[in-house]
């Protein structure tokens, strides 16, 4: 928690609301850009901490195209 003039900090989240950003938003966006300066990389990086996007077939399993011939078994199991 910061101390900071009243006058001051409405003045600044005025701003930040004319720019369609919270101060969390400013906070993370200054923090990120500070570190990269020092090289101390991005600490607040979520695309860094994500998972690989994974895709997935939503093709209904029966309007998938059959593999291997025309549908006739070769023999009986």
């Amino acid at each position: 928690m910061l101390e900071i003039d009243p006058l001051e900090k409405k003045e600044l989240y005025d701003a930040l609301t004319k720019d369609g950003m919270t101060l969390q938003d400013w906070f993370l966006r200054h923090a990120t850009s500070y570190l990269r300066e020092r090289g101390q990389g991005q600490l607040f990086a979520p695309m860094l901490l994500a998972e690989t996007p994974v895709t997935y077939d939503s093709t209904p399993a029966n309007a998938r195209k059959k593999k291997g011939g025309k549908g006739k078994r070769k023999g009986k199991v």
